[in-house]
């Protein structure tokens, strides 16, 4: 592992670097990889503000600064989700101007408690409605490792400024896999947290009926572990020791999944991948339980089908609430619009009704395991330009992506807790993710249970984090 948000904040407390230089050699790191697109809004005066800061804070009160187990730490927020005041978010379209930026929303609050010092957004599609990050506006993302290759979307900006080890973690939004497969894509640890673990204030407003959350892409579970712990729950009471290394997970029941339906076939070697960590898992004394895939099959088109009304309606809101001029946005995100004014109220109610349901079959499924492994993505990264934003057709693009991450939305719909880490790579250098599933509010065992394959050293990053020793 070629360093950790973890291990930049202990150069930082220990004063090997100040968050000065970190801040420093991070803006020039951007510079370096502007090619990449990761990045969607810089504003380097504001992050040197927040560095300078912190220096101060530990010069004048050095427990305080201490007891913020990320200060100093240069990130990023996406331009999406939110907001942070003073990064001026436009969900990657030109119906909005890059200009202001609102209040910090709670989460917000809670990134700049922990000691982050923030300085940008990172490149989202359009409204986040696609697997790759390459709004019209640009820039267009691309894949550190293959720069032919898409980064994942929607919170592809991020995962490409963390692998390019331009940032060591960054703020990411999840409502249909968008946390997970750009982790996937780019070698990194992704998770969507339990839905309502993460606050939504002050605002809060449920605009897509509960399936988005919000969090972080990062370099190991470990970082992963610890800003779970800083940015969820409702009140912030004395910090734990975070480490997933100290849940016990006693002897668990893993489902394994390696079928994904003949409409959604997952590449072999991506489900070697799965069967190689359920491998590990069995050998630590863990019980293998297979699944099939007639098991998931139902939930998988209605996650889709719920994904897909859910973020029309609420884009078809949103523009009529904010009297947006939608001529302006793109093909895609009009057609998304249409479809959601389209769709009838018992429609609307069917769908709500099927993510229920969903939710209720996976809690019939934890009744027989404790834990579910499958994959994360059915094949490699895809092209630049694999989700072309330029046309019309919903039903086409959805089908895209449920064939790129067939189980993606399953989390989202049904509030369950899952994370993403990479588990090898293939014959071209590229991650092979696997998927980890538990039961609400499971994170700490989730959480232990991917640190525990973190440690069989599958995968090594490919750039080190600036500020860093490479």
């Amino acid at each position: 592992m070629q360093g950790d948000a973890t291990e930049l904040a202990a150069a930082i407390r220990h004063g090997s670097l100040s968050a000065v230089e970190a801040m420093q050699i991070c803006l020039q790191a951007a510079a370096r990889h502007a090619p990449l697109g990761a990045i969607a809004y810089l504003d380097g005066a504001m992050g040197l503000a927040a560095a300078q800061a912190c220096d101060r804070e530990r010069q004048r009160a050095p427990e305080h600064f201490s007891a913020r187990p990320f200060a100093g730490v240069p990130a990023l927020a996406k331009d999406l989700g939110g907001p942070f005041r003073g990064l001026p978010v436009t969900a990657g379209s030109r119906l909005f101007e890059r200009k202001g930026g609102a209040a910090d929303s709670d989460l917000a609050s809670r990134f700049r408690e922990a000691g982050f010092c923030l300085f940008g957004l990172t490149t989202s599609p359009e409204f986040g409605l696609s697997l790759a990050s390459e709004p019209a506006i640009g820039p267009v993302c691309r894949n550190p490792l293959d720069p032919t290759r898409t980064a994942g979307g929607s919170s592809g900006g991020a995962a490409a400024a963390v692998a390019a080890g331009i940032v060591a973690i960054a703020h990411a939004t999840d409502a249909g896999g968008s946390i997970r497969v750009p982790a996937a894509c780019c070698g990194l640890v992704g998770m969507k947290p339990t839905r309502g673990a993460i606050p939504g204030g002050p605002s809060f407003g449920n605009q897509l009926a509960g399936i988005a959350s919000e969090l972080a892409v990062c370099r190991s579970v470990r970082d992963t572990a610890l800003i779970f712990d800083r940015l969820s729950g409702n009140a912030r009471g004395p910090v734990p020791d975070p480490s997933p290394a100290d849940v016990d997970t006693g002897r668990l029941r893993i489902g394994l999944l390696t079928d994904t339906g003949s409409a959604y076939p997952t590449e072999g070697h991506r489900l070697a991948a799965v069967l190689d960590a359920a491998r590990v898992l069995e050998t630590d004394g863990h019980v293998i339980v297979p699944l099939a895939w007639a098991d998931f099959e139902w939930s998988v088109a209605a996650s889709s089908r719920a994904f897909a009304d859910i973020v029309s309606v609420n884009l078809a809101a949103l523009i009529k609430a904010a009297a947006l001029e939608e001529s302006r946005a793109e093909p895609l995100t009009q057609a998304f619009a249409i479809r959601g004014r389209a769709l009838s109220a018992t429609g609307l109610w069917k769908t709500l009704n099927d993510a229920v349901l969903v939710s209720h079959a996976l809690w019939a499924l934890f009744d027989k395991v404790d834990c579910i492994l499958m994959p994360m993505l059915a094949c490699a990264p895809l092209a630049i330009g694999s989700f072309p934003s330029d046309h019309a057709d919903t039903d086409l693009h959805l089908e895209r992506m449920t064939a790129f991450a067939p189980l993606a939305c399953l989390a989202n719909v049904s509030g369950f807790p899952a994370l993403t880490l990479p588990f090898g790579q293939d014959e071209h250098a590229m991650p092979l993710p696997v998927q980890l599933m538990m039961p609400m509010r499971h994170e700490p065992r989730l959480l232990s249970l991917a640190a525990r394959l973190e440690t069989e050293g599958r995968w090594q990053h490919r750039f080190p984090v600036a500020g860093l020793p490479s």
